[in-house]
This record gives C-alpha cells, structure tokens and sequence, in this order.
C-alpha cells in the first residue's frame, strides 16, 4: 500500500473525542454514606477511568478546607473542599455556606475552566455552580437525587409550615435545573415525579449504574434466615415497620434481621427491638466498609427495602448484583427494580403485615424457586451497568443528543 492511501485512510479514520474537564457539584460527598454521595463518587471515578479530568466541589467533611487530590476506586480526582458548617439537627450532614457559594463557585469555576459543570443537587452547590457557569457560557447538566419531604424531619420547622418549605423548595428546583441543558434523575418515575413538581420537560431518566463485577453471588444452600437493611437509619426508610415485621413471622423460620447503616434513627429502634421482644434477633452494625458490606450480602437471605421515599436506590442494585432477592415497598422507583414475583415482591408501604406476608414467602421457597429469584436479580441488574450511565453522561456532556437507557421493561425481554 501506498503512503498516500495509507494517508487516505488515517484522515477517513473516525477521531477519538478529546478528553474533558468535568466539575462536579454535590451537597454530599465522601465520606457521607448515601445514595447520591456514592453516585458522585462513583461518576468521577469512572470518568477518570476513562480519561478525563474531574474536579469536585463539595463541602469540606470537617474544619479543614481547601483544594486536593483525593482517591476514589483507585482513580484520582481533585476536590475543591469549601468551608461547611455541622447542620446539628442530622447526625452527619455538613452545608456550605449559601451566601459565600456564588463567589465560590466563580473561584473555583475559573480557575479549573471546566468544559461542563454537572451538579448533583440545586440546594447550595448547584445553585451556585449553576449562576456562575452559565454566566461563562459553560454547559451544565443537573441531576436530581433529592425529594424536599425527605429533609422536613432535620428542618425543626413546625408541622403547619413544613408544606410551605417543601413548595419554596420545588420552586427553587425550578429555577436552578431551569440553568441546565440537560436534567437527569436515576428513574423514569423520579423523571415524572420531578417534571410535575417543577414545570421542567424532558428530564433524561439515567440509571445511577452499577458495577456488577463488585458483587459477588453466594450460590451456596441456605444455613439461616436472615433478612438484610443496608442504608441510613432515619425516618424515611421505615426500617420500624421491618422489625414489626419480624415479630409477625413464624418462629419456626427463626429469621434475624441485620441493619447496615447509621443515622439518626439508630437508638430508637434500639429501644423499639427491645420493646418489641426482639432484641436478640436484630443485629446493628453500624456504618462497614466495602468488603464488610460485601460480605453481609453473602450472609443475607433476602434485601428487605421498606423505604417509601427512594428516587433508585443503589443498595437494591447491590443486592441484585449479590443475587439476592429483594422483598420492597410498593412506592417510588422501587418497582424500577423488583419486578413483583420474579426477583422478589413488592409489598403495601408502611403494611407490616404485607411485608411480612412477602418475606415469609422468600424465606419458605423451596431451593429451586430461591435460586430462581437469586438469578432474575442477577439478569435484571444487568441493564443497569455503570458503563452504559458513564457513555450517556459523556454524549450529553459533549452536547450530544442520547436516548434514556431502557433499564425498566426487562421483563417483557425475559427469555422463556
């Protein structure tokens, strides 16, 4: 071949995409253990994987504040700490400071010059990062995590005003998603949910994603009944109706309960367990590491998930990656991933009996049906692979039109 035809087909070849700079946004961050904190963990960490340049900006998780690198997934980001405050009424929440965020925000802005601010939050940072971005004419791509109900309990705010706040909050939703070029949230129902709140259309339904080669399943035959929680002890995750729950199991199942997390919580269903005769069937851990966690999936039987208020949540999706089945309420976007009767069951909000009911019927599986429901897990799961969320965020960083992933019709794909 000819230098020249070689020449030819170089300059036909498609160009690779030249890497970016990512700044990301977010009012939680690690070390903070929730849901959107370790999406936006696991978002900059993955794009650096893939060649970019993340910064985050997020409040300092103590005194100390400042610029530096941090590790996460053994990917290197550089974090923009600001200074923050201890919002006492929760047990770990740190804010930065509202009236200093916009000329944070210019600070920071301009000296990483990012080709794209992604806020995970309108609260503080988002707002901020949304004002100065676009005064620059930078892109920016907001993602929702957060429902204004779930805050009202920290707020101290009396009963009668608590409508009022929840409405102040949607509206100051509006104005800062309205910033953005694009509007994502991890479910299609957290999509609708946040449209109707907001007045916003076309708010892109993006899986937080997973990496299912974390998880491990545990193949082996049952040796105990034990139902599993993992997340934060507060109020919205209704953890006291699982513990009424158990009570309303038969004995002869000897089922224990093990709670994965910390929060606020924590001490009153302590004192509920022992109210309740249970206490030496409720195990609380507290906060574990990765491998602890890991670990805890391969004890458990079954996810018990009877949250009312969750937008995704990636707990389910570990689970599910474990090859555990998972018994969830009947609300929000849990029904995304349990699909009633094929990876486990959904059962009546706030119902113990219901709950327990669903739980009962895991726990009496006989083993053929228990390995049934622990590989429709591990095949629905896998429509919610991280890659595919990294390559969605990427086209719409670069301004690229993108279809939603379909993560929620994996049952009408279901082979026979």
């Amino acid at each position: 071949m000819s230098d020249t035809s070689g020449t030819t087909a170089s300059a036909e070849s498609p160009e690779t995409p030249k890497p970016l700079r990512v700044l990301i946004g977010a009012d939680t961050f690690a070390p903070n253990v929730n849901g959107a904190a370790r999406f936006a963990e696991r978002l900059a960490a993955g794009l650096v994987a893939r060649g970019h340049e993340v910064h985050v900006m997020v409040p300092a998780a103590s005194r100390k504040h400042g610029t530096w690198p941090e590790v996460y997934e053994g990917q290197t980001v550089t974090a923009h700490r600001l200074y923050s405050w201890r919002w006492y009424p929760h047990d770990w929440l740190r804010f930065a400071m509202p009236w200093r965020i916009k000329q944070n925000s210019a600070r920071v802005i301009d000296e990483v010059k990012p080709d794209v601010v992604h806020f995970q939050s309108h609260i503080i940072t988002g707002r901020g990062l949304g004002i100065e971005a676009q005064k620059r004419g930078i892109r920016i791509i907001g993602t929702n995590h957060f429902m204004p109900e779930n805050m009202l309990e920290f707020t101290l705010l009396p009963k009668g005003f608590q409508e009022w706040a929840v409405g102040l909050a949607w509206k100051a939703a509006r104005r800062t998603f309205g910033r953005a070029e694009a509007v994502t949230t991890p479910t299609r129902k957290a999509a609708d949910f946040l449209e109707k709140h907001t007045g916003l259309t076309g708010v892109h339904a993006i899986s937080c994603g997973i990496d299912a080669d974390n998880y491990s399943p545990n193949w082996e035959p049952r040796t105990e009944n034990r139902i599993l929680f993992v997340g934060r002890v507060t109020g919205e995750k209704q953890i006291d109706v699982l513990l009424r729950a158990l009570t309303l199991l038969p004995a002869e199942l000897d089922a224990t309960v093990e709670i994965v997390g910390g929060g606020d919580q924590m001490k009153n269903l302590q004192q509920l367990a022992v109210t309740l005769g249970i206490a030496d069937r409720v195990v609380f851990t507290g906060y574990v590491t990765d491998e602890e966690l890991r670990e805890a999936y391969h004890r458990a039987t079954v996810l018990a998930m009877p949250s009312i208020a969750e937008l995704q949540s990636i707990v389910t999706m570990e689970a599910m990656a474990s090859a555990l089945p998972v018994v969830a309420a009947n609300a929000m976007a849990l029904p995304h991933l349990v699909h009633d009767g094929e990876n486990g069951y959904l059962f009546e909000p706030s119902n113990a009996q219901d709950l327990a009911d669903k739980l009962k019927v895991v726990l009496e599986a006989s083993p053929e049906e228990f390995e049934r429901l622990k590989k429709e897990s591990i095949r629905l799961i896998a429509a919610h692979d991280i890659n595919r969320t990294l390559s969605t965020f990427e086209s719409l960083y670069r301004g690229e039109p993108v279809a939603d992933p379909v993560t929620e019709d994996a049952s009408a794909t279901r082979s026979e």
